[in-house]
């Protein structure tokens, strides 16, 4: 068990954000009365490295962390790093007096026994685990002598998505101590150019931000944060740090008006697509918010405030609707409504009305959602052209009507018959992730968690602006027969402003150019088209002292992985266990920890399994295996 005083600073948690990572190094003491006291930096971090290098999106982060002993006894170091959810552990170890302890990425299954074993001692502390929004949390803790060293060493990689326009880098720093050596370098290297950097910090003050640098050109940008120990001191004589808090790097890429960038490597492409300037199509909302008893208190008014912004934000050609639902299913009007300033207004006053109380129909209100769609687009009420998606939110289980979570995916999926785009957000933990998840991907969306936190409605809000601009529909993305082989998706069914498409692939044959048509419908079906010469682009990535290996390779994988992961999302049976299949033999080839591979850390004394957490369930504790 952890002292009190030291658990307490286990609980974060963690913003929106692409890429982001919290590094927290702090030792433990034996309890006892005098615990306070002995809050002194036994466990000194004399050197703390976060290196990123950001190549082509694609982010290679390396975190080194060097500790010392200073006690006259051995003592416990903790090392803790909260990394992106979306990313992949690649490698971790320790070096202890000269001895390093790698860890060993294998099939789950073949530590699952080990594991399992672990668990029935009753230990179960674990590596890796939820611990907000977009982190997990890795730690891992060593016995260090007196007067001993140990180097700390974690590489994780993930594809930085772009989001409202920007692709963004959030690291948390939080070292509880002064550090000697304490430096964080972000290279970025994007071959289309770099057409906005910013940098952003909670913590920084006017002394902090002169231990900040950021130097840019067409195509680089280093950004350098390296403060010295009176920099980082908050009170002058004491040894507390400034350094809690967010560190944030957004940027963006130059876009032509082709059919996007290819970017080759080693018999390897990437194809980013990110039109714009482009006007969005008309939409047809219809809102489906549950007002069952559990969402009652801070929830309702949470949904209350986000509704009625999220009405401010509609554009007037849009057409929309409520549906709400609790043991009973009410439509607020027999028809969608334009969004004019009028129709808005009445909207928001509807919405001030709402009360929680009762049971939830979670298939009734669907139903009744698809119904309403399917009649106006009858009756040619709605504009042509027009993109037309339901919105759920829900906080708990199906209580009465349909309460199968099997039979009202079913259900869904055969009323909708693919005709309208289904998003799910799930509020809090009581929500059935599994289930909200496979509906919405079942029905052209995606799911997503709105946590409990104050800012619950901001986070409802945020959902609906990445999903408000689709600008593009039935895009197709065409290669040359014959010419590359496993290519990743490169059918998609929208495409919202502010975000990209991006496909990767082999080159199969040797080839001069790469040709790829571009096919998809806006006011009329329209076909781009891009051809890369494969040595000029190839050259490119030459003698680049950003590049970290077969980069575009490593981000096939990647990015294969989490596609083949959603589908087996919403497949069963053999189909799953096929995509699963295809994952686990990727992850290994490829070093990445992922839900089908685990990472096997070995320290002096015992063995520890890492598992990734999945969102559908809670957090995996993985279980120390004493040798």
């Amino acid at each position: 068990m952890l002292p009190n005083a030291v658990r307490k600073h286990e609980k974060r948690g963690g913003g929106e954000s692409n890429s982001c990572m919290i590094l927290t190094l702090i030792y433990l003491s034996e309890f006892r009365e005098s615990f306070p006291l002995l809050l002194q930096n036994a466990i000194e971090i004399y050197s703390l490295h976060v290196d990123c290098k950001v190549t082509s999106r694609y982010a290679h982060t390396v975190i080194t962390s060097r500790v010392v002993n200073r006690a006259n006894e051995s003592k416990e170091a903790l090392f803790e790093v909260e990394l992106p959810k979306s990313a992949f552990i690649t490698n971790f170890s320790m070096t202890i007096d000269g001895e390093t302890y790698p860890g060993i990425i294998k099939e789950k299954k073949s530590a699952q026994d080990q594991y399992d074993a672990a668990v029935s001692r009753g230990q179960s502390a674990g590596l890796v685990k939820s611990t907000g929004r977009k982190l997990e949390q890795f730690r891992v803790s060593v016995s260090v002598a007196a007067a001993a060293k140990v180097n700390f060493e974690l590489t994780y990689e993930e594809l930085l998505k772009r989001k409202l326009g920007k692709y963004e880098l959030l690291i948390k720093v939080k070292p509880k101590q002064l550090v000697k050596h304490f430096q964080i370098d972000t290279h970025i290297f994007e071959p289309q150019g770099i057409s906005a950097l910013e940098t952003e910090s909670t913590f920084i003050t006017n002394e902090l931000n002169n231990a900040l640098t950021k130097v840019q050109n067409e195509t680089k940008a280093h950004i350098s944060f390296k403060p010295t120990i009176d920099q980082q001191r908050k009170t002058p004589g004491l040894d507390d740090t400034l350094l809690d808090g967010d560190f944030l790097i957004r940027y963006d890429v130059k876009r032509s008006e082709t059919a996007g960038d290819i970017q080759i490597v080693n018999g390897y492409f990437v194809h980013y697509f990110a039109p714009s300037q482009m006007p969005a199509f008309p939409k047809n909302v219809v809102f489906v918010i549950d007002t069952s008893g559990s969402m009652g208190g801070k929830k309702i008014r949470q949904t209350k405030e986000a509704m009625k912004k999220i009405l401010e934000d509609l554009n007037p050609e849009d057409y929309f609707s409520l549906v709400l639902f609790s043991g009973t299913v009410r439509l607020w009007t027999s028809s969608l409504l334009q969004a004019t300033e009028e129709n808005v207004e009445r909207a928001k006053r509807h919405v001030e009305t709402i009360s929680a109380g009762g049971t939830t129909d979670i298939n009734g209100a669907l139903q009744k959602a698809i119904h309403s769609l399917d009649k106006d687009t009858t009756a040619e009420l709605l504009p042509d052209q027009s993109i037309s998606m339901i919105i759920l939110l829900t906080d708990g289980q199906p209580t009465t009507g349909e309460l199968e979570t099997a039979k009202i995916q079913r259900n869904i999926r055969e009323a909708n018959e693919g005709k309208y785009f289904l998003y799910c957000l799930g509020f809090g933990f009581d929500v059935s992730y599994t289930f909200l998840e496979k509906m919405a991907l079942e029905n052209g969306g995606v799911a997503r968690r709105i946590y409990e936190d104050s800012d619950a409605a901001l986070q409802l809000q945020g959902f609906y602006q990445e999903v408000a601009m689709p600008i593009l529909k039935e895009i197709e993305m065409k290669y040359p027969d014959n010419a590359v082989l496993e290519v990743t998706q490169n059918n998609f069914k929208l495409l919202f402003d502010g975000s990209e498409i991006v496909v990767a692939g082999k080159l199969s044959v040797t080839l001069n150019n790469l040709h790829s048509p571009l096919a998809f419908q806006h006011a009329s079906e329209l076909t781009l088209k891009e051809e890369a010469n494969i040595r000029e682009k190839e050259q490119v990535f030459q003698h680049q002292k950003y590049i970290f290996g077969n980069f575009i390779e490593r981000l096939w994988a990647y990015l294969t992985i989490q596609q083949l992961l959603e589908k087996s999302a919403s497949a069963d049976g053999e189909q799953r266990e096929n995509l699963e299949a295809q994952v686990l033999n990727i992850s290994l080839k490829f070093g990445f920890v992922t839900p089908l591979t685990s990472m096997v850390v070995t320290k002096p004394d015992a063995q520890e399994v890492a598992n990734k957490p999945t969102e559908a369930g809670k957090s995996e504790q993985i279980a120390p295996i004493s040798n």
